[in-house]
């Protein structure tokens, strides 16, 4: 009885306990500071923040998503990827002045957040207790405020994927606790601090993708922690330093696409070396490949493609259990057989060496061989080209094959072999040669840009005036003397020096009338006559409100000419994008989208002049923004006219020209002469322009061929004729614009698109673009009985089905069920965001499936 009384008194208790703990009241980061309060509104509001992430009416510490308060203050505050409100989207600006107000603030991460401006330089004095930033990818611009080196307590620093300038400030040596230093992906100049190498915590480092030059300091050297070290894609110079030798924990070292020279310093890789991946390619380092690179233990990776190394693969086997490793030597001067060395690399590219002998089975598979003396071998040098090489080193090359027995006769008969094959070879080139300069003399050849994209065939050379033809000076504007062009440019001082063009350096220059002109000087040391020459004869023969105008020239120096021109008040589009709002300020204004399209349309009109009025059709063949001039009320004057090409069509063309030019496909003689398919060359330039307009990035053309590659891939799948919502992921963040300015956009971004097919002979004229442009709301509002209209009878329909008959639906676009019968009606069921119209596309010409570059 006693044993089930106290069973009973501890149930009781236990029940009771239970009951404590569920209605114990919860303890809670509640926000104690009224200031902090306030602040966090007033965040919220000048930020544009949604309730859906921020909802009033609560406590801002238990229900907002992203704050961390400890002790009744907020302790840190993360927006990453959180989305304004719409009015918020309107007017986006880095507005965070309620931080000063967070006096325990250790942790602000607003990365892939829209904050255009610049840095506030009361960051560095008033965030003292900050110990992570993070701002990647916020359309930041400016530069870095030098009082940000106050922030003692920082350890990480993230900045990159911006459009910060100017140079890394030197105030940066002062964040003694920092770990992590990102400034990538920016527009960054001057050399790199050497004060950095005072920061001892640092374990990342990374400064890729801006535009650093000089050398690297030898200060990095002191970096003892330093784990990642990037410096790719910069102008770096000179030799990596000794230095370096003293980064023991390094693992990944990246320094590609550089102008680095010289030797690799060998104790950089001596044991123990935990360096896993190394990246040098796209440098000028010369002379051997240190032979200890190949003995470290955990390389995963290892690219040093596009150098000028010259030298042997070790002979020796060396951790073959590492089969997930990458090779990349590609682009050099490696020679000899290929050694066991390679057995520890999964994928290997070898090509473009001057490898020999026969290739060992562990290297058959995932590798790259061509362009190197291997047997048995597509795609192999000359047996002039190894035999040179070899021969310039005092080595003897094989023949792609085993040596002979070493008798006299067989030596002799084994020299007379070689000396028929290399006089039969170079005898054979030579005759190549003349046939290839005969070719490229009576015909024009496609052309490839240097995106590796084929943008259509263009004139060989800029056409020079004909012998015969007198060029009529009396009609190029006036004539000024030399000395009267010395006194308007100040002598021709750099303060004047507008930019040094591919075809001459242009300068200001004021004349005596108190005429503002821009001139440009001709060295024809350097550059030929026939480029000025070109020029001339082209305004002598051509003019249209859309070029720039020519005023004058000076022809009296032997060695040099001069253009003059009217000066452009806006400059190019390149510039003018973007401007400061005054001197006093690091903001930056950019055009609205109503003097973008202007002068879209500007561009288009000028060009459709050069396409379809002049007789014969004229390639400009630079295209891009900094060739589009702008005066003072943004109206569009064609520059850049040098590399112009007369494109004589079919009918002028001699026999040789006809015999030697290969057929075209049907789909292709059906739809352009082979002027149009020049002209096609344009039509690509100027949808990267187009393309600039809609998503703010307008220098594309001046980057890389990987990065331009890119660029497209990540934005032309968020172009799509069924969805106008998906423009907006890609337009560019200081772009305002209301529901029917964003259609013109949208129809903006889809004329681009159609003008980046890969085909040439696909992309629509310029005359339908122009239309397309002059009308873009037609390009997305078209119905159902009108597009089946426009595609038989209308003019307007010529121009429509024109620009879109190239479209290629990739499978993101497909939203639509159509069927087609002769002569009946087209019935199609799609659905656009926030639109009932319908647009048909005409069905595109039969031809080969074809995907853009998306």
């Amino acid at each position: 009885m006693v044993d089930q009384r106290n069973i009973g008194v501890g149930l009781v208790l236990f029940y009771l306990l239970l009951l404590s703990l569920l209605f114990k009241p919860t303890v809670e980061q509640r926000l104690s500071s009224s200031i902090e309060f306030t602040a966090l509104f007033e965040l919220r509001s000048s930020l544009g923040l949604t309730s859906r992430d921020w909802p009033r009416k609560v406590d801002p510490c238990s229900s907002w998503n992203g704050i961390r308060c400890e002790n009744g203050s907020v302790f840190g505050i993360n927006i990453s990827g959180f989305r304004r409100t719409t009015v918020g989207r309107q007017n986006p600006r880095f507005a965070v002045n309620s931080l000063v107000n967070f006096t325990r603030l250790v942790s602000f991460n607003a990365s892939k957040f829209l904050l255009p401006g610049s840095i506030p330089d009361w960051f560095g004095r008033r965030l003292l207790t900050l110990q992570v930033l993070d701002l990647r990818s916020c359309n930041i611009t400016g530069v870095i405020p030098s009082s940000i080196g106050n922030l003692s307590n920082l350890s990480i620093l993230y900045l990159s994927d911006n459009r910060l300038t100017g140079a890394i400030p030197s105030s940066l040596s002062r964040l003694l606790s920092l770990s992590v230093l990102d400034l990538s992906k920016n527009l960054l100049t001057g050399s790199i601090p050497p004060g950095i190498g005072a920061l001892s915590r640092l374990q990342i480092l990374n400064l890729s993708s801006n535009s650093l030059m000089f050398s690297i300091p030898a200060q990095l050297g002191d970096l003892d922690s330093l784990v990642d070290l990037d410096l790719s894609s910069n102008s770096l110079s000179g030799l990596i330093p000794e230095d370096l030798s003293g980064l023991r924990n390094l693992q990944r070292m990246v320094l590609g696409n550089n102008g680095l020279t010289g030797l690799l310093p060998v104790n950089l890789f001596r044991s123990p070396s935990l360096l896993q991946v190394i990246v040098l390619r796209n440098n000028s380092f010369t002379g051997e490949l240190p032979e200890v690179i190949w003995s470290i233990s955990g390389l995963n990776l290892l690219d040093i493609s596009h150098n000028n190394f010259t030298t042997e693969l070790p002979n020796f086997a060396s951790y073959d259990n590492a089969t997930a490793a990458v090779l990349d030597i590609s682009g050099n001067k490696f020679y000899g057989s290929l050694t066991t060395v390679l057995r520890r690399f999964s994928s290997m590219n070898l090509s473009e060496n001057y490898f020999e002998g026969s290739v060992p089975d562990f290297v058959l598979g995932n590798t790259s061989l061509g362009t190197n003396c291997l047997q048995n071998v597509s795609n192999q040098r000359t047996l002039t080209d190894c035999v040179s090489f070899y021969g310039e080193r005092g080595l003897s090359f094989d023949n792609f094959g085993p040596p002979a027995p070493e008798s006299g006769k067989s030596n002799s008969n084994r020299n007379r072999i070689i000396l028929a094959a290399v006089l039969g070879g170079a005898g054979f080139i030579m005759l190549l040669t003349l046939f290839l300069l005969l070719v490229l003399r009576v015909r024009t050849r496609r052309r490839v840009s240097h995106r590796g994209i084929d943008v259509g065939p263009v004139c060989a050379e800029t056409t020079p005036p004909s012998p015969g033809l007198a060029i009529n000076f009396s009609s190029l504007g006036d004539l000024f003397t030399y000395q009267q062009l010395l006194q308007a440019t100040g002598d021709f001082t750099e303060a004047n020096l507008i930019k040094h063009g591919h075809s001459g350096d242009l300068f200001k220059g004021i004349l005596e009338s108190g005429l503002p002109v821009v001139i440009k000087r001709v060295d024809l040391q350097s550059i030929k006559k026939e480029v000025y020459l070109s020029e001339l004869d082209f305004f002598n023969r051509f003019t249209h409100t859309r070029l720039v105008p020519l005023l004058g020239h000076c022809l009296e120096k032997e060695n040099e000419k001069f253009l003059v021109y009217k000066y452009m008040l806006n400059g190019d589009l390149l510039s003018s994008l973007y401007r400061k709002i005054n001197s006093e300020t690091d903001g930056l204004q950019s055009l609205d989208w109503i003097t973008r399209l202007k002068i879209a349309i500007g561009a288009a009109e000028g060009l459709s002049y050069l396409h379809h009025e002049c007789t014969p059709p004229i390639v400009h063949r630079d295209v891009r923004a900094s060739s589009i001039l702008l005066d003072d009320k943004f109206e569009v004057r064609l520059g850049s006219l040098s590399e112009v090409c007369l494109q004589e069509d079919d009918g002028r063309q001699n026999g040789i020209t006809r015999l030697l030019q290969l057929p075209r496909s049907s789909s292709e003689q059906g739809s352009s002469d082979s002027s149009t398919a020049l002209c096609a060359y344009d039509v690509f330039c100027f949808g990267t322009v187009l393309l600039g307009l809609v998503t703010g990035k307008l220098d594309m053309n001046a980057s890389s061929e990987t990065e331009m590659k890119e660029w497209l891939e990540q934005t032309l799948p968020y172009i799509s004729i069924y969805d106008k919502e998906l423009v907006t992921k890609i337009l560019d963040p200081s772009l305002l614009v209301d529901e029917d300015l964003l259609e013109e956009v949208w129809a903006m971004a889809i004329v681009a698109r159609s003008c980046l097919n890969l085909k040439p002979s696909r992309r629509p004229l310029m005359r339908y673009i122009l239309k397309a442009l002059e009308n873009p709301l037609r390009v997305v509002r078209e119905d159902h009985s009108s597009s089946a209209r426009l595609r038989t009878t209308s003019s307007r329909g010529s121009w429509n089905t024109a620009l879109f008959g190239s479209w290629r639906r990739s499978s993101s676009d497909i939203a639509v069920s159509t069927t087609r019968a002769e002569g009946g009606a087209d019935h199609t069921s799609s659905h656009r965001h926030h639109s009932k119209e319908i647009f048909i596309f005409p069905e595109p010409p039969p031809q080969e499936t074809e995907r853009l570059p998306s």
